[in-house]
């Protein structure tokens, strides 16, 4: 090699790009050794007796997760990361980041990575698993008490991530099945597989759309639009579900509401509020709390994200009486007619969808109407209400493909459409 080819090797050497995985990887490995968090894998191997099935907790977005025991005797939850997962490897690496620095009595202790030869998560173990278990499932009753704690503790965890800690986090996926509960009760928020960093300077960011059908917002679902006040409106239908003991996306226990939220404003709006309340809970609730509660769930529900309270003001208005709350509106309901203004929005218009999708087309049958939202370049997101899935979609970036020309026509999917919506079961 002649003297100026050398000079000109050494010097692009250092510049040489490298593959997304690789620089994920090393991100992960220097994160780990500077907060201390490196677990060898033959340490997990013993803790968890070689991943066997009788230590398996669940099976979360990306892969299994066990339960393992380390020789000083902590009890640990060990994700690990499925080795067919693609989009999993995404949301995986995002999960160690975000999470390597956050540390909240209300948020879910990461306790170390392992990088080599898997790639694997360990947390804190919490002894009563998650929410939805005992909420939808019947597994154990929760009285009053531990209901309002979690919805306190859940606040002031959301209120961490959005203005205290390190980096401003915006969840994205907030759900009863992902607030954890440990040996004395207390919420833990979880999986954070989906979450974002938040600039602070700016009031709203576009992204693609991922989220849980029930739990999103409708500015979300419908444009893209990413604030923290989608978290505010998720946590919203959770305290409604915690009040009421029934799921959002599957409500049917009143044929003239769409939804939970639906019928939660009828009532309140009756001057009927307390009939919300799961019936079992009536010996040990304190009316007045849970008047506020769901007025508190009312309002992060608001159709328009200007209305919807912070969770610093959320965390202030649980210590208020119902008296001292604002009046909500009706709640905003993804595939309603919402539009981004300082206007109130308090339609109810749109049923219930279901949806069907692939990586090539996208097809829809509904009872009513079909929500939609079309990007400029053509892609069309068709949501879909079907339980509680998964789901994502590309978003545009403006979120002006929705038009309504007048007051009886239905919303239509772009026929020509490149990136229909994928639901993940």
């Amino acid at each position: 090699m002649t003297k100026s080819k050398s000079f000109f090797y050494n010097l692009v050497k250092p510049f040489k790009l490298k593959s997304t995985k690789e620089t994920q990887d090393e991100e992960l490995e220097q994160l780990a050794a500077q907060e201390q968090k490196i677990f060898k894998f033959q340490t997990l191997i013993s803790a968890t007796k070689n991943f066997h099935p009788d230590n398996k907790l669940g099976e979360g977005g990306y892969g299994p997760v066990f339960k393992g025991k380390l020789e000083d005797g902590r009890e640990i939850a060990v994700k690990k990361l499925s080795q067919t997962s693609k989009q999993g490897k995404k949301e995986f690496t995002n999960e160690a980041k975000l999470l390597a620095r956050v540390q909240h009595r209300n948020v879910v202790n990461l306790l170390g990575y392992c990088g080599n030869p898997e790639k694997l998560l360990v947390y804190e173990y919490v002894e009563h698993e998650s929410l939805d278990k005992f909420l939808f499932k019947h597994q154990e009753v929760l009285d009053w008490k531990r209901r309002y704690d979690i919805i306190r503790g859940v606040a002031r965890g959301l209120l961490y991530l959005h203005e205290d800690s390190h980096d401003r986090i915006i969840h994205r996926d907030i759900k009863a099945s992902n607030i954890l509960l440990d040996e004395k009760w207390i919420p833990k928020i979880a999986d954070f597989g989906m979450a974002r960093l938040y600039p602070e300077d700016q009031t709203h960011i576009n992204t693609r759309v991922a989220g849980t059908n029930g739990y999103m917002a409708p500015e979300y679902v419908m444009h893209g639009t990413l604030s923290v006040k989608v978290d505010v409106y998720s946590f919203g239908v959770v305290i409604l579900e915690l009040i009421s003991g029934q799921k959002n996306s599957t409500f049917d226990l009143d044929p003239e509401c769409q939804n939970l939220l639906d019928w939660a404003y009828k009532l309140y709006k009756k001057g009927k509020s307390l009939e919300i309340l799961e019936s079992k809970l009536a010996a040990s609730a304190d009316p007045e709390q849970v008047c506020a509660c769901i007025q508190i769930g009312l309002l992060c529900t608001q159709s328009d994200p200007k209305q919807r309270p912070t969770m610093r003001g959320v965390v202030l208005m649980l210590n208020k009486k119902p008296s001292a709350l604002d009046e909500p509106n009706r709640p905003g309901i993804p595939g309603t007619r919402y539009r981004r203004s300082h206007r109130s929005a308090t339609s109810s218009s749109a049923a219930g969808t279901s949806g069907a999708s692939s990586s090539h087309a996208s097809t829809a049958t509904t009872t009513s109407t079909t929500m939609v939202a079309s990007t400029p370049k053509g892609s069309a997101f068709v949501a879909a209400r079907s339980g509680s899935s998964t789901m994502t979609s590309a978003a545009g970036s403006s979120g002006h493909g929705v038009s309504h020309s007048g007051p009886h026509r239905k919303l239509r999917s772009d026929p020509h459409g490149k990136r229909p919506m994928v639901i993940q079961d």
